[in-house]
């Protein structure tokens, strides 16, 4: 391993403790599935950040201080219907985390919502993205509730990243890992026995071994978010888990299947 292949860590250590924050279920589900890690240790799949396709803040902007890490944009994705786009990045470490970052194309909004995302983004400090840890900057505008309902009634994806900002919105435990590589289905079962709601869209398994690929998820945790007239309770982030099969050449598959990830993205949706 490189000397730079090793400086991912801080920051996924700080991304996951901003997570852990407002997501008061991740904890518990991490620890009950860290009794079945082979050492003892969760394994992070990938995370995702979302953000919107606007200077200076697009997925190229966001992807940059990943790529300085040594990452490396690996996939790219579409979602019509949700008026995103998204790529995945890769580390040359086979330990860090695969990075997932979408983009919402405002211009395909109304002209109230553009007005409204661009009246955000006028507020960014101006030197906003000069260091690498605004992607865990949280919220760096002023919002109120009724702007928030607004935009989520429009595009749910633009209202949370309005509430939330910058932030993983989800990190995955990587069930190959897990002590005898069991069934997603099997770790479903435990969480759901344990009385944790899960995300239906598209099924409890999003995705198949044919696709090379199974996901499932939590729902988002409700919990108190402060906009400038005051607090309401709102979806947070979530926890995915992420069973993975072998190509042809034996090697884990390590894309993304967007018909998978367009049912993920509604784990924060408000009428969960």
């Amino acid at each position: 391993m490189t000397d730079t292949a090793a400086n991912w860590q801080p920051l996924f250590n700080s991304l996951w403790q901003q997570y852990l924050a407002v997501t008061p279920s991740a904890l518990p589900i991490h620890e009950l599935l860290r009794q079945q890690a082979a050492n003892g240790q969760i394994v992070n799949d990938h995370i995702a950040l979302r953000t919107f396709n606007l200077a200076p803040v697009n997925l190229a902007q966001l992807a940059a201080p990943f790529e300085a890490l040594g990452y490396r944009a690996a996939g790219d994705y579409q979602f019509i219907a949700k008026k995103l786009q998204a790529k995945h990045f890769e580390h040359p470490d086979p330990l860090a985390p695969k990075v997932f970052i979408s983009e919402l194309l405002v211009d395909q909004f109304s002209p109230w919502l553009q007005q409204q995302v661009s009246h955000l983004i006028a507020q960014l400090p101006e030197d906003f993205t000069a260091s690498p840890n605004w992607v865990s900057a949280g919220r760096p505008w002023s919002i109120d509730k009724e702007t928030y309902q607004q935009l989520i009634a429009e595009s749910e994806y633009a209202g949370w990243l309005a509430a939330w900002g910058y932030r993983a919105n989800h990190f995955t435990v990587s069930i190959n890992q897990l002590n005898n590589n069991p069934p997603l289905a099997s770790i479903n079962d435990q969480l759901l026995q344990v009385g944790y709601s899960l995300n239906t869209a598209g099924g409890l398994i999003k995705g198949s071994p044919a696709e090379l690929l199974e996901q499932s998820s939590t729902l988002a945790d409700r919990v108190a978010c402060e906009f400038s007239d005051g607090k309401a309770e709102i979806a947070s982030c979530f926890y995915e888990f992420a069973k993975r099969y072998p190509q042809s050449n034996g090697e884990l598959y390590s894309g993304f299947v967007a018909a998978s990830a367009d049912k993920i993205f509604e784990s924060t949706h408000q009428a969960k």
